[in-house]
């Protein structure tokens, strides 16, 4: 009789010692070892992240308390994105010939010089609206280059087979902004006022510029290369011919036309049909990015590349449905669960936008792409001047409602080309 082999107690089964090294790759895979200059430039979208959230709501509300323009504090949000819009193609065409160490550095110092100007005017008393208008529009132009200078870094810092974990980390920063910057700004506006809030801007920006200076990444500046608008239109050719790049560009084009301004009617409809004060509206608006960050992480822990077309399309549609919802309710707690939902379909729809541009581009013209990536993302001033002409004419609620119905229109009319992703 053969005798069998006993475990000693306390031994580890075999399959668990097989499983060890899957559970190793997969904490590999989440924490993207062995690149730190990832995790540096994480660092600094985190900060311009928490900036740019945060001061969008103080903004907002001090905006609407001193004009009581719904038109106005769309406005603000607006100019930050213009420079999208006007310069994204020329930036990413021109991103190619310069070193995007240094951009980024350059970029930081603006931001910080801009929000260390507006503390100074705010203390002194003499801030106007119209100083806060010229502000965010210059800190438009360096949230344009982030696509086509830091966004490309992280991609070559990481390789493509990485992009969309990395691309789902640096979203998931961008919605644990959404979390606590709103907050943060909503809170110091009522305690320290608008010049509290862009005292902390201004700190977080110096940390920012910290780490900018420590990335060890260095790109060789091209030389001899086609002039800026020849290589544009090489872009604008390629995307022409690639029903990807098309459908891609066609679905980030419809949710900032009609899905993203809805952004700047949170402090309108949380102070005129919620109810709320400065703190409550910005608790509310960080429910966008509580969920929006549970999304990021749920993408990064789970997301394989069969399903980044559902993820992309499926995450607008439940965008525009849940923003209606949140126009059209009259409780705050229903209000804010609307925005849990708006931020995890947002999630699905951000990780993915970047990702598909950059894994479709040859890798001389990630740079240009993603180039035409911001100029349509920055068709959104379009969208936040209708809402915010058409939220002073009938009510921003109403307003909301339609942008988020025409939205979901446009999605489904546009079914034959996003069907190719």
């Amino acid at each position: 009789m053969k005798s069998r082999l006993k475990m000693p107690r306390g031994a580890i089964a075999p399959r668990s010692i097989a499983a060890s090294p899957a559970r190793t790759r997969s904490m590999q895979r989440l924490t993207l070892a062995g690149c730190p200059d990832f995790w540096r430039l994480w660092s600094v979208g985190l900060v311009v992240f928490t900036v740019r959230w945060l001061e969008t709501i103080a903004v907002g509300v001090f905006v609407y308390q001193h004009s009581g323009s719904a038109f106005l504090v769309a406005m603000m949000t607006m100019l930050r994105l213009l420079p999208m819009g006007v310069f994204g193609v020329f930036i990413g065409a021109w991103a190619e010939k310069i070193d995007r160490r240094i951009t980024l550095i350059a970029v930081v110092m603006l931001m910080l010089t801009t929000s260390a100007s507006l503390a100074l005017l705010a203390y002194s008393g003499q801030l106007a609206i119209w100083h806060l208008a010229v502000a965010s529009f210059l800190n438009g132009l360096g949230w344009a280059t982030d696509n086509p200078v830091r966004r490309v870094m992280i991609g070559d810092a990481v390789g493509g087979d990485q992009m969309s974990t990395a691309m789902s980390l640096d979203v998931g920063a961008n919605n644990a902004s959404r979390m606590v910057g709103p907050t943060i700004g909503g809170l110091l506006l009522a305690s320290a006022g608008i010049g509290g809030v862009f005292t902390l801007s201004v700190a977080l920006y110096a940390f920012a510029l910290y780490a900018a200076f420590r990335v060890r990444y260095r790109n060789a500046a091209l030389v001899g290369i086609a002039p800026v608008f020849t290589r544009i239109a090489e872009g604008f050719r390629l995307v022409r011919g690639d029903r990807r790049l098309i459908a891609t560009l066609v679905v980030t084009i419809i949710y900032n036309l009609f899905g993203w301004p809805f952004t700047s009617m949170v402090p309108v409809i949380g102070q005129n049909q919620l109810g709320l004060g400065a703190g409550g509206i910005g608790i509310l608006a960080s429910m966008d990015g509580i969920g929006a960050f549970c999304g990021a992480l749920l993408l990064t822990l789970f997301l394989r590349p069969a399903w980044y077309a559902r993820a992309y399309v499926g995450g607008v549609t439940i965008y525009m449905a849940m923003l209606i919802v949140f126009a059209l309710v009259p409780s705050p707690e229903i209000a804010g669960s609307a925005l849990l939902l708006t931020g995890l379909g947002g999630a699905g729809f951000s990780t993915m936008q970047a990702t598909l541009v950059y894994l479709a581009a040859p890798p001389e013209m990630r740079s240009r792409l993603l180039g035409v990536l911001s100029m349509c993302i920055g068709t959104g001033p379009i969208g936040f001047v209708a809402l915010g002409l058409l939220a002073d004419a009938i009510g921003a609620p109403w307003a909301t409602a339609a942008s988020g119905s025409i939205g979901l229109v446009c999605l489904a009319l546009a079914r034959p080309l996003w069907r190719h992703i």
